[in-house]
Formats: structure tokens, sequence, C-alpha cells
């Protein structure tokens, strides 16, 4: 029996409305909505579509987006000026820098410079730190919008052996200092694998829950997964295909056709963690605006 496909675009969709109505009832409280601001250096395209996707999602719900686009020849004090500015505006209560930043900006520094009340990527070492210790604070998308699916789904964390292939600043350590914390969502024993991990598939069999967030397409085979397991396919990655018009197809870092035929749930790649991610942002914007505008 093929496995359930976890569908994060509806996932996305309900948490979306459930921020409309949370910025709503903010916006009637206290006439302030959530402020959200991108910054954009250079003309990568896959960045600009990112940030534009971002832009479109605050405009539907309800956030102030306000767009910081700039030439890939800023300088780094042009750019850490910004964001002393964009730092001291009331009205913007979330800001966030597209990575790749072009080779001469100091991606650690700009990261740094950005208000730890501000940071809703979770990049600021301080906010890393509130995560690894279990505090209150920002949690990052990608991992936040795992969990969430997760949940949504009725997975159980609770004694799982969640087995985390990755070892990313972005995906693969930060889930897995989530799903080990003593809270609800998490209490799993966790095993994280890299490129350096000996006999792979010797712990991937093993895992109940397995996120593959490697960035290489298809790393997990169905040889690989447990039967009945839960599969989280983190990766999304380009593969040329001359047939197709615009030339490439996405698949994830998962061979999913042929997992899905032994897991027990797997997200889809387009359209599984992807639409979690923006929307965890916004999630994140709207609990720093109630955070400066209401105190909660």
């Amino acid at each position: 029996m093929s496995a359930k496909i976890i569908d994060g675009k509806l996932a996305a969709a309900n948490l979306r409305a459930e921020l409309k109505a949370n910025i709503a009832e903010l916006k009637a409280q206290t006439g302030q909505v959530p402020g959200l601001a991108v910054i954009l250096v250079g003309d990568d395209p896959a960045s600009q579509s990112y940030v534009t996707a971002k832009e479109k999602a605050c405009a539907e719900i309800g956030i102030l987006s306000v767009d910081n686009r700039l030439p890939a020849t800023t300088s780094q004090d042009q750019l850490l000026d910004l964001i002393h500015r964009l730092n001291d505006r009331p009205d913007v209560h979330g800001i966030l820098a597209q990575l790749p930043l072009p080779r001469h900006l100091d991606e650690s520094l700009i990261c740094r410079t950005i208000s730890p009340e501000k940071d809703v990527d979770c990049f600021h070492p301080v906010n890393v730190g509130k995560l690894m210790l279990g505090e209150a604070g920002f949690l990052p998308c990608t991992p936040h919008g795992i969990v969430k699916l997760l949940e949504i789904n009725g997975v159980q964390t609770d004694g799982a052996h969640v087995v985390v292939v990755g070892r990313s600043n972005i995906v693969g350590k930060p889930i897995a200092n989530m799903l080990l914390q003593k809270c609800p969502n998490g209490n799993a024993t966790v095993t994280l694998c890299h490129t350096h991990t000996r006999n792979l598939a010797e712990f991937t069999r093993q895992a109940d829950i397995l996120i593959a967030a490697a960035g290489r397409p298809h790393t997990i085979s169905a040889d690989m997964v447990k039967a009945g397991a839960v599969v989280i396919d983190v990766g999304v990655n380009r593969v040329p295909t001359p047939e197709l018009p615009r030339g490439y197809r996405l698949v994830g870092d998962v061979d999913f056709e042929a997992v899905k035929e032994k897991a027990a749930l797997i997200t889809p790649v387009p359209g599984g963690v992807g639409p979690m991610t923006i929307i965890m942002l916004l999630y994140n914007t709207v609990y720093s605006a109630r955070r400066h505008i209401l105190g909660a």
C-alpha cells in the first residue's frame, strides 16, 4: 500500500488563514500590523523568485512588506547602515537578509547585525543559543515547518527514533535539536548523519521518522527506509530535463516513487516542506509583532 502523502500546500493554506485572522484582530485592537523587511542584494533569479513569493504572501494576509532590493555592488557599510535603520523602525518587526549574499559581503556579520528581536530567520547567535537551550523565541522556518507537518498529521515524536541526514545550520542541526527537546513535539531520540557517516543505510533503516536534508537528489533509496516509516524530504534539487519547457524538474533527496511504496507517510517535492517555510516566516513575524506591540 502506498504511503499517505503529507500535503504541505494544504497545511500552509490553513495556517495562512489562521495568521490572517490573528493579524486582523491585532489591527482592530491596536491599529497596527506586523511589518517584515526583506533585503535582497543582487539579481540571483532563485533569490528574486523567493523574495517575490514572500512579499506576495505578506500582502495576502495583511503584513506590511518593506522591500529593499539593492544592487550587487552594494558595499558592506551600506548594507549594515540599512540594517541599523531597520532595527530602529518601530513598524518593522522582522528583518531578513536573503541568502546567499554577494561574495564581498560577510554573511555572518550581516546576520549578527540584525537585531535578535527581529531575527525572524533565527540565524542570530542569540536565537540559535535560545533554541539550543530550549528557551522561548524564534524557531528557524524550515525546521519549524517540519515539526508543524508532523503535528498536523498526528505523527508522535515522543520516544520515536528520528534520523536526520544532513548537518546544515539551516535545517539539519536545528531540526535535530528541536526534536530532542523535552517538550511537546519533541522527546525524540535523534541520530544526525552527514557526508562522513559510514554505512548510512544502517542508520536510516532504524528511523521511525527519517528527515532527508542532504541537498543531493535521490540520496535516500527504498532499501534505506524501514517499512512504515515517516519520511520528510527537505531537498529541492534541479535535475536537467531538456524536454520540459523550463529545462529542468524539481526532485527531492528521496526517491519518491520507490519510497512511497514502503513508507507510511511521505512529503512530496514540490508541495511538501517547501510551502511551510514561507508560512513559518510569516508566523515568526506575527509572533514578533505581538511581542513588540502587546508585550505578549
